[in-house]
């Protein structure tokens, strides 16, 4: 049996503009490297046993995967495979950007967003593909796998069989824990962001006396 941990990045400063992203290595934004040590805070104190600890190769998701690693004391290793889906030309544009410059992407993106490949990189079944391979490499175990939010929508529509769009509607917080069992494809949780919860009530106004 495999459980998988599988936690979006923090944030960084394209996701507050809403630009997409893809390959482009994007950094944290000090938002998002908060972030990533209340998550590390939050598995230090779980003490469940890790067997493994993964990440994409990108910046924002090595960022984040690095306090995990300092705290559980294991060892990182990164892997393209666990990238966000490749959006080709769009990386770098905004939504109203990429509507008025690649108008006939985005009709057919919205007729089927699964089989529709993002102009010169990537559809989500492309994704879904190499993530599938790169789950089906992994031992039995815990492991936490430190990924981005297209990669986690692809794993939870391929667990949990969603037919049509309903995987889109699914909001993967950054550095939320989402949980499946494998080969079972039993979801344990979604979007869990307690940590950041947390952290929100200790910075609040209120908080103060």
């Amino acid at each position: 049996m495999k459980e998988i941990w599988l936690i979006r990045h923090g944030e960084t400063e394209w996701n507050v503009k809403k630009r997409f992203q893809g390959h482009l290595d994007v950094p944290l934004s000090p938002a998002g490297i908060g972030q990533a040590f209340r998550l590390a805070q939050r598995l230090s104190r779980s003490q469940l046993p890790f067997d493994g600890l993964f990440s994409s190769d990108l910046r924002r998701a090595r960022e984040t995967a690095e306090p995990l690693a300092a705290v559980l004391g294991l060892p990182l290793k990164t892997t393209p495979l666990l990238r966000e889906i490749d959006v080709g030309v769009l990386a770098g544009l905004s939504r109203e950007e990429a509507e008025t410059q690649y108008p006939e992407f985005i009709r057919a993106a919205r007729e089927d967003p699964w089989h529709t490949p993002r102009p010169g990189g990537e559809s989500m079944a492309d994704l879904a593909r190499r993530l599938e391979v790169f789950l089906e490499s992994l031992p039995a175990g815990r492991h936490l796998l430190v990924t981005h939010g297209g990669v986690i929508r692809a794993a939870l529509k391929m667990a949990l069989d969603l037919e049509g769009n309903a995987w889109r509607r699914f909001h993967i917080p950054n550095t939320s824990i989402t949980r499946i069992l494998l080969p079972e494809r039993e979801v344990l949780a979604v979007s869990d962001s307690a940590h950041l919860e947390t952290w929100a009530d200790w910075l609040s106004d209120e908080s103060i006396k």
